[in-house]
């Protein structure tokens, strides 16, 4: 299952708040073995998120939208992903009756437009906060704030699937330079994909679905590799 994540937020793309959630999303998507294609990040602003969703629908088993839920001015998903199917949005009453069974909650305490969803699409609740998320058509929109995402995404992480892959990070005390011949070599007797990540040393991931190819290719590297002390 191949997944296209879209992060919504002025304040991400000014480095005002770190995308967290994509990370997030990106290794909770990757235990389930579906694959995350690409990240997106907007800014709050109807027409950039609509162009882009209805791109991406059409090119992935599904989208992820995080951000720009709730009562506040430039909070335009919900509009947005609406447009991008092409549907109004309009009360929901599945979200409407949840609220309403809610002690902490009224109609009287929302702003107008709280409970309006694309029409047609599935209530997603909030658990932890107030705005709801929806699934409509292959769009999943969740709320931005960490923990509520975290908490929606899991009431649907069942309909996210794909073959796992196993992976092994190996610290190589090397310039990565130096191990490109080495890496094309591993490539040719073993069916892993190969990344290498700098920094303090040279981190190199091995991936594979099959895990006994995996050990197999480990084993071979490690044998031709300087590996770093204490890791």
């Amino acid at each position: 299952m191949q997944v296209a994540l879209v992060s919504v937020g002025d304040e991400l793309l000014v480095g005002d708040t770190v995308n967290t959630n994509a990370a997030w999303l990106g290794e909770r998507l990757a235990d389930r073995g579906a694959t995350v294609e690409r990240v997106v990040v907007l800014p709050d602003r109807i027409a950039d998120i609509a162009r882009v969703v209805n791109e991406l629908r059409a090119d992935y088993d599904a989208v992820i939208v995080t951000g720009g839920l709730g009562p506040t001015h430039d909070d335009l998903t919900m509009e947005a992903v609406a447009a991008a199917v092409g549907v109004p949005v309009e009360e929901h009453p599945d979200a409407a009756a949840w609220i309403a069974d809610h002690d902490d909650y009224s109609h009287a305490d929302l702003v107008d437009g709280t409970t309006h969803l694309p029409k047609g699409s599935r209530l997603l609740e909030n658990e932890v906060g107030v705005a709801p998320g929806c699934v409509v058509e292959n769009i999943y929109v969740l709320p931005g704030v960490p923990a509520e995402m975290k908490a929606m995404f899991e009431s649907v992480a069942e309909e996210f699937s794909g073959e796992k892959r196993h992976s092994v990070s190996v610290a190589v005390d090397e310039p990565e330079s130096a191990l490109i011949d080495r890496f094309a070599e591993l490539q040719e007797h073993f069916d892993v994909t190969v990344g290498s990540y700098p920094g303090d040393h040279v981190r190199v991931k091995l991936e594979s679905t099959d895990e006994a190819e995996l050990d197999r290719a480990t084993a071979w590297l490690r044998e031709r590799v300087t590996e770093v002390e204490n890791e």
